[in-house]
């Protein structure tokens, strides 16, 4: 970096990737600023500079003994060490030091006092539960769906649904004292027989007692705009698989059409390709924030279906890459295992791909993804638009 585009930076002020120090802070607060850059999308602090953005400079004897300090502290107060840049760049007012912190590929990053923190706006502050649960489940350190739902235990499971799905989709019925083994090895449920969110969503005989907006609401709006109030809407609650039943019903009621008579019947088929339409929600179930507190929408316009998945979308996926069939990332292993036992999804990534094939294919029009604000959004026209 040269002096000018050091002005440059520093003329912008501090913002979400720039931090302005006058001196070194002492090593708390440096391993702080820099746990907080690592964990978010990392940054630059530059030392020399104060909060108006004037530089002050430091002693040019003091930038060897800064650097080493900054070493010292990157490796041994955060953990895992953090490797940073450093670079020291001379101007006219003084000599700044530019610590360039990376997006850490080890995340979530602590000190050495186990503090967890992220950037926000222009300062660090410490991350919050779920936003530190999210760190760790983009790290795949943990998945939020194996994570046991507080106060629950086996009086929660419907166990007749599960020896049900177990025998129709593993080809098996197992024995009484084999039950909990089962549960166990598909974390369904804990060490201490609570049951896991995925294990509740799946098998518990009233899920939304516990978590009441992990849910569908379904809406038949006519118009185009989500402004105008829908002629019906349905909450669709109870296990997954009940809920993509009920979801598929409330599509086929306003996307249905009906073809030549065959025999005493009329023949009826959905407006949209049905496949399009389950690979749309069943994703949704499968790849949502469950972190984050709001139900999936799935909503008919006048013009297109869209399904609006809560959470954006996991580390490393991009909608580009979804559409090539390139992105594989699973945010809810055990969910999407057992919708794969279904037969609902593979192991291919290609899902998405796929529907964006047929839709093409049977209404000559182009699917829509969307990332807004935090959902992910599937936008598949109807044949009136």
């Amino acid at each position: 970096m040269d002096e000018l585009e050091l002005l440059e930076r520093i003329s912008t002020g501090e913002n979400f990737h720039t931090e302005f120090k006058a001196t070194l802070p002492n090593n708390r607060e440096l391993s702080k600023d820099i746990t907080c850059f690592a964990n978010t999308d990392g940054g630059e602090i530059f030392v020399g500079v104060n909060d108006a953005g004037e530089i002050v400079g430091i002693l040019e004897h003091e930038v060897e003994r800064y650097m080493l300090t900054i070493d010292d502290v990157a490796y041994n107060r955060c953990r895992p060490p953090i490797t940073v840049l450093l670079e020291s760049v001379k101007t006219k007012d003084g000599t700044v030091l530019v610590i360039r912190i990376p997006k850490g590929k080890e995340r979530p990053y602590c000190t050495s006092s186990g503090q967890y923190y992220i950037r926000s706006g222009t300062r660090c502050r410490q991350a919050s539960r779920e936003e530190l649960l999210r760190l760790f489940q983009a790290s795949e350190s943990i998945y939020y769906d194996e994570m046991t739902v507080g106060n629950t235990s086996l009086d929660d499971l419907d166990i007749q649904f599960f020896m049900n799905f177990i025998e129709k989709h593993l080809q098996v019925r197992p024995r009484e004292e084999e039950v909990d083994n089962y549960l166990k090895n598909l974390h369904l449920i804990d060490g201490e027989k609570r049951m896991t969110l995925a294990g509740l969503l799946f098998f518990g005989k009233n899920p939304q007692d516990y978590l009441p907006n992990q849910k569908v609401i379904c809406a038949f709006i006519k118009g185009t705009d989500i402004s105008v109030p829908p002629s019906d809407q349905k909450e669709i609650t109870g296990k997954i698989p009940e809920m993509l039943e009920n979801t598929q019903r409330f599509l086929q009621l306003y996307l249905t059409e009906e073809h030549k008579i065959r025999g005493f019947e009329r023949e009826k088929f959905f407006e949209i390709p049905e496949v399009a339409l389950r690979e749309a929600v069943v994703n949704a179930i499968a790849h949502r924030d469950y972190i984050i507190d709001a139900p999936i929408r799935v909503i008919i316009f006048k013009n297109r279906v869209e399904v609006r998945t809560p959470g954006k979308l996991p580390n490393t996926v991009t909608i580009e890459s979804m559409k090539i069939g390139g992105s594989h990332v699973l945010r809810n292993p055990t969910i999407y295992n057992l919708l794969s036992k279904m037969g609902l999804v593979t192991d291919l990534g290609s899902g998405v791909r796929r529907m964006i094939q047929i839709v093409r294919e049977h209404l000559k029009k182009d699917v829509i993804l969307e990332e807004i604000e935090h959902e992910f959004v599937v936008k598949i026209p109807r044949k009136s638009s």
